[in-house]
């Protein structure tokens, strides 16, 4: 019984733990209860002291070993093209809160993971195929007329003529057994091309967005990793494992699941491109950095387009880009600066609000 109270606060240090089971026994359940929650509380109160310059440390503590980053790129799957971006690319798409990631990704956990051939036939299944890879499309510009002949089993001629006139807005003239055939004597040669062109990218098959889709085995079981992210559709599909699936774009995560999950995103993202590395940064540091990036409901970039361009101090903003631009728009306006930043003390020569700092006293004269 003793046992379990200890795995309830296996967050506190070994030594300290160990040093409560030198110290308790002989105490009851209850006495130790209160002995553990009292060390966590403590612990909880020192690990920031009051007026630590938290943020400082924090953009030490990842500025100094991102640094020492390179360039990395995995493969996986067996495909060259179907790269992960890592290293130094990936930390400054995440911090920089890049809307489309360069190597957009997701990995698809399976409700029937144990099993390769179902996970094959799902990624088969979702790999998004457009008209022009599945049948080849001639254009006669004597007849004025656009041939589709269908070149792969599964599809038919009926269903895709008919999305053809709901996706395109043209009715084909003819549709028998693998050939599709769009005719008018009205069209021009710029009309048909630029047909043909809609026609082979439109999709027939798949989900969209997901370019390329392989199976890895992962601890036993098979996942589904892509190339190409589309959260939502494939969340809905009831194939899908929907509380592990993740993608590596977080504002997709955002707009599908939540702020809270984008922060958890952005959180695993940042510690497993450092983790790459062989780099070891205390996770509250990157804790900090996601909060900071996420408080407002939304996922904001750290640069002058989010968090920093947002601070209400001139001089901060000012400190960090477009000096000139910033205290020309402030002397217009006649904003003031209530100094109550680090950045604008220290640009003004007064003491900064952290550590000794932070405390003020008053004497009087008596």
């Amino acid at each position: 019984m003793m046992e379990e109270l200890f795995k309830e606060y296996s967050y506190l240090p070994k030594s300290l733990l160990e040093e409560i089971k030198e110290k308790a026994k002989g105490l009851n359940k209850e006495q130790l209860r209160k002995v553990l929650e009292k060390a966590a509380s403590y612990y909880e109160v020192s690990k920031v002291e009051p007026g630590e310059a938290v943020g400082t440390v924090a953009a030490e503590s990842i500025g100094e070993p991102g640094t020492q980053m390179t360039m990395l790129t995995f493969h996986f799957a067996g495909v060259a093209e179907m790269g992960i971006s890592q290293g130094f690319p990936r930390l400054l798409e995440l911090v920089d809160a890049v809307k489309k990631p360069k190597d957009p990704m997701m990995w698809i956990y399976l409700k029937e993971g144990k099993k390769e051939e179902k996970a094959r036939e799902f990624a088969e299944k979702i790999q998004e195929k457009s008209l022009g890879k599945v049948a080849v499309i001639n254009e006669d510009l004597k007849e004025k007329s656009i041939v589709i002949e269908l070149k792969t089993k599964g599809i038919n001629a009926k269903e895709l003529a008919e999305k053809i006139e709901k996706k395109i807005k043209i009715k084909p003239a003819e549709v028998t057994g693998k050939k599709i055939v769009i005719k008018s004597k009205s069209y021009t040669r710029q009309k048909l091309r630029r047909i043909a062109m809609n026609l082979h990218k439109l999709q027939v098959s798949g989900v969209k967005g997901i370019i390329k889709a392989g199976v890895v085995q992962e601890n036993g079981e098979y996942v589904v990793q892509t190339l190409g992210t589309n959260l939502k559709e494939v969340l809905e599909m009831p194939e899908v494992d929907a509380t592990r699936t993740v993608s590596n774009n977080i504002h997709e995560v955002h707009k599908v699941l939540g702020i809270e999950a984008a922060r958890n995103m952005l959180l695993s993202e940042i510690s497993d491109v450092l983790t790459a590395n062989k780099l070891k940064v205390d996770i509250r540091h990157i804790m900090l950095l996601c909060d900071t990036m996420c408080f407002e409901g939304q996922v904001l970039p750290i640069g002058r387009k989010g968090v920093s361009g947002r601070k209400t101090s001139v001089f901060a903003r000012a400190a960090f880009e477009e000096t000139v631009a910033h205290l020309l728009n402030a002397a217009i306006s006649g904003a003031e600066d209530e100094l109550k930043g680090v950045a604008e003390n220290i640009i003004v020569g007064k003491t900064i609000p952290l550590g000794t700092g932070s405390v003020k006293l008053s004497m009087s004269r008596k």
